[in-house]
């Protein structure tokens, strides 16, 4: 039996495929297998279709140019988060890490949205370009070995994202924000669908507060601890999970 070798997933494009179960490799997945894995003719390597199944691939061909595999995919990407989350636009360089975190999770659906305290300037970053978003998420999805891209939607108006879109959103799920001077504390282990609001550094005013509740989100205490924004983000998402 060939050695199967411990690794995270590489994620395989449709334009991989040379043969209908054979792939080719070059750029950053070649010399990631070369420098951190080490691998070799005929090792075997987790791989995964993006938005598609995951199996292994055989090295067929291997040096400093081109990987060749031959692939088998059959298994299930993991069941995904239960989780929507609702995310006041970070600071861009602080974005990069949540998006590969929150995909790491395995969260599928992320509204990034403006408030009162986030710097317009945040919303022109380049760390919001469809490629680099993708980029991030891809590298959340190799650690986390999943196939299943998230969806990322970009909300620049909290007032009418609030009063016009959320509550559609929130239908059907548990809706918590979590917010330095929450009403209580926050739960464990739900069970159910659950919409999570996360503000920005220093939380939601009062207004958007108000505005959160109105519409039948439930106001949840962090702790005693004042947590950075890509602090809170995994903590509590563990913490729900």
């Amino acid at each position: 039996m060939k050695k199967e070798k411990k690794m995270n997933l590489i994620i395989l494009h449709k334009e991989d495929f040379i043969d209908t179960n054979k792939v080719q490799l070059t750029g950053r997945r070649l010399k990631h297998v070369l420098s951190v894995h080490r691998a070799k003719v005929n090792d075997r390597l987790k791989v995964g279709l993006l938005n598609g199944k995951m199996g292994e691939g055989l090295i067929t061909k291997l040096d400093k140019k081109i990987l060749e595999m031959d692939i088998t995919l059959k298994e299930d990407p993991p069941k995904p988060s239960n989780i929507k989350l609702i995310l006041a636009m970070p600071r861009p360089k602080v974005l990069k890490r949540i998006i590969q975190d929150v995909t790491t999770m395995g969260v599928k659906e992320i509204y990034l949205i403006k408030t009162w305290r986030v710097d317009k300037s945040y919303l022109l970053s380049k760390y919001l370009e469809d490629e680099n978003l993708l980029k991030y998420m891809i590298l959340g999805l190799e650690q986390g070995k999943d196939t299943i891209l998230p969806k990322i939607h970009i909300k620049k108006l909290f007032k009418p994202f609030v009063e016009d879109e959320l509550s559609s959103i929130i239908k059907g799920t548990k809706a918590i924000v979590g917010h330095p001077t929450g009403e209580k504390e926050c739960p464990r282990n739900i069970s159910k669908p659950t919409t999570l609001a996360i503000g920005p550094e220093g939380g939601f005013i009062p207004y958007e507060i108000d505005m959160l509740k109105n519409i039948g989100f439930e106001v949840v205490s962090l702790g005693d601890r004042i947590l950075r924004v890509e602090t809170a983000v995994p903590y509590l998402l563990g913490r729900l999970s």
